[in-house]
């Protein structure tokens, strides 16, 4: 684009900005920089939903990139397997921007700014430039008037970056308001057009060859420490180029838990979303390595950042290709007819339609099995397969393949039981907490005390074995915030009561806030279950005082027994081995034996392969799905309901549909 074609003021801007580079370099002594390129940023859409950026043939090769605030520099440095190029840093940036911002580029709107801006003066282009052959060379001094010197670019960056930030691409920040410089870290765009040529998905792609993976211990289920992994947490999280957001923040106000936690926004199907992530443990910085973990997970869930291409095709067709294996997607429930003749975002599931698919493996089948990419992805879909709003059940992270699948295999167990809990009325075994003998409860209980709240846990086993814990804290005066739930499932009953217990301390000292605030609409959802909407209405709907009376079963337990003897019968079935191999064979072969297929899609992106990360998303058909909105429960639809209930010995027949409890989830 020329001078003459340029329509915006940032296009005028940038044509501005190149000469003056360029006259700059052309006065430098030999062994300067390599000549600058710059192009506009923020005024057209580089992540390809709206426009086409026309810099896109450019964009990757240039060096230098100027938004209305800022001018960008780089990237620069890292090595020959980190190579990032100006669409990586460009496709970064805009995925940081707020709403408006990023509606106005993705949507097709045409900017609209001020005649001459950013104001381009002498002294902004001089320390522009300054800066500019700084990162490029290495030099420290006044470019025109003194020798450059080769010493490392490094000298630029910020001396607490970890070694995992230094070895990447770095991208150098000049505010053109205050001159402030600041260097960041970038991290390759997977999804890079120009790094990354797209390849089809397929099969033997998809295949798992699940391998013995040692253990520490033998009742250790976390094969690495959180400290071993080399995050490179800058690259994660900075204001120019984060991979999960701008920022991680603590909540020092908060006297339960230390919890630290960042958002970002990702394009669904539903439009832009705010997704979160966080951490909650006792010290902030095993929170932020939580936090950016639970980030890392949910980057590789909501979209395929892999450069693989789905299949497209329809149920029917592929399911009749010899040889093929396909899920059936009503297997994992559809929502109530009436929900797709009201809800404008959701359409009955077409067999003959064709949608998109990934390649994922059975390890009942040990075979490659196509996955619908709306069950896999949870912020991926086409309109032509918004058959159901998937969030993020079965989604987990470990050092490995097998403790990604152990550990999404565990949180569908604990979603199901808590659902089939609710949902059929169990009375449920309340665990004696006094016999958790642990510093970390004692501490959790005396911290929730001191909110006003005390807190129980039960046994919410149904008929697969594997410890599942509830942790319920109820205030003691019956106000705002009267209950808050919460679940965890693990092989280890302590270590389940812990996890149970650790996240509904991270609820109670907002949840009366909550309320209040909220109070007229919570109660005109209570009046009408179909105004639950979205995640935060299940939890916050059970703040209301009035609620409690659709928790009678957990208020009045059925019984009341130790802890070790609430799980006397889970300890013979145990599995104590050095194998963690052993632990995932167990579920899967107890899912198996009670009918159900066990699904994993790998979900891993190359920035958490380089960080030694594995991330899966498990699907077992059957098991009862965790969803949020009154109207989208597919669990009260699905056979399971009725039948576990049964099969756990909880009932000698099938649940009548007279007895399914008619209110929604408190499931946080």
């Amino acid at each position: 684009m020329t001078e003459a074609t340029a329509a915006t003021p940032l296009d005028l801007a940038r044509v501005r900005l190149q000469s003056a580079l360029t006259a700059r370099h052309a006065r430098a002594r030999g062994g300067g920089p390599p000549a600058p390129y710059v192009v506009p940023l923020g005024a057209a859409d580089t992540l390809g939903f709206g426009h086409r950026d026309p810099y896109a043939d450019t964009r990757p090769a240039a060096n230098v990139q100027l938004t209305s605030r800022a001018v960008l520099i780089g990237p620069w440095g890292g090595g020959p397997r980190d190579a990032a190029c100006g669409q990586c840093l460009a496709m970064r940036w805009q995925r940081l921007r707020s709403r408006s911002e990023r509606e106005a580029l993705e949507l097709g709107y045409e900017p609209r700014g001020a005649v001459r801006w950013p104001v381009l003066t002498a002294y902004a282009v001089d320390a522009v430039w300054a800066a500019y052959s700084a990162v490029l060379t290495g030099h420290r001094g006044h470019p025109d008037t003194e020798p450059v010197t080769r010493d490392a670019a490094t000298r630029v960056t910020d001396p607490d970056a970890t070694p995992a930030d230094r070895a990447l691409p770095q991208v150098t920040r000049v505010d053109l308001v205050t001159l402030a410089t600041a260097t960041f870290p970038l991290l390759p765009e997977p999804l890079c057009p120009a790094c990354v040529p797209e390849v089809p998905d397929t099969a033997e792609a998809a295949r798992m060859t699940l391998a013995p993976t040692p253990k520490p211990t033998p009742g250790t289920y976390r094969v690495r420490t959180l400290d071993s992994y080399a995050l490179p947490t800058a690259a994660l999280a900075n204001p120019v180029c984060g991979a999960l957001g701008p920022d991680v923040w603590i909540n020092p106000a908060s006297t339960t838990t230390a919890p630290a936690a960042g958002s970002h926004f990702v394009r669904g199907y539903a439009g832009l979303n705010d997704v979160t992530w966080s951490g909650q443990a006792n010290r902030y910085a095993t929170s932020r390595t939580l936090a950016h973990l639970e980030g890392l997970e949910r980057y590789a869930g909501t979209h395929r950042r892999r450069g693989t291409s789905p299949v497209t095709d329809s149920y029917t067709a592929l399911a009749a290709r010899s040889g093929t294996r396909v899920l059936n997607p009503a297997d994992c429930g559809f929502y109530a007819p009436e929900t797709y003749a009201s809800d404008h975002l959701v359409s009955p599931f077409d067999p003959d339609r064709a949608i998109p698919w990934v390649w994922g493996h059975s390890l009942r089948d040990d075979a490659p099995i196509l996955v619908p990419a709306r069950l896999a992805h949870y912020s991926a879909g086409v309109a032509a397969d918004n058959f159901v709003f998937e969030c993020s059940n079965g989604c987990a992270t470990g050092g490995s393949p097998e403790e990604a699948i152990l550990f999404g295999l565990l949180e569908l167990v604990e979603r199901d039981a808590f659902l089939l809990a609710w949902y059929g009325r169990a009375r449920l075994t309340a665990i004696d907490l006094t016999t958790a003998t642990t510093p970390a409860v004692r501490s959790m209980l005396d911290r929730a005390a001191l909110h006003g709240y005390d807190v129980h846990a039960f046994d919410t086993r149904m008929d697969l074995a594997v410890p599942v814990v509830t942790a319920l804290a109820v205030r003691r005066d019956g106000g705002d915030g009267a209950l808050s739930f919460s679940a965890a499932a693990g092989f280890d009953p302590a270590e389940t009561v812990e996890a149970a217990l650790s996240e509904v301390l991270t609820y109670i000292p907002h949840l009366p806030y909550q309320v209040a605030e909220r109070r007229a609409e919570l109660e005109e959802m209570e009046r009408d279950f179909t105004k639950v909407l979205h995640l935060k209405d299940h939890a916050q709907l059970y703040g209301l005082p009035s609620m409690a009376r659709h928790a009678a079963e957990y208020l009045e337990p059925a019984a009341v027994l130790p802890l070790e003897e609430t799980f006397a019968d889970w300890e013979p079935l145990r599995p104590r081995t050095d194998d963690l191999l052993d632990d995932l064979r167990f579920l899967r072969d107890r899912l198996t034996a009670a009918g159900y297929d066990v699904i994993a899609v790998d979900q891993t992106t190359p920035e958490q392969r380089r960080m030694g990360l594995h991330t899966v998303s498990t699907t077992v058909p059957g098991l009862l799905p965790l969803d949020f909105g009154w109207s989208r429960q597919r669990a009260l639809l699905m056979p399971r309901l009725r039948t576990a209930p049964r099969a756990a010995g909880r009932r000698p027949d099938d649940l009548p549909e007279a007895e399914i409890k008619a209110a929604p989830h408190p499931f946080p």
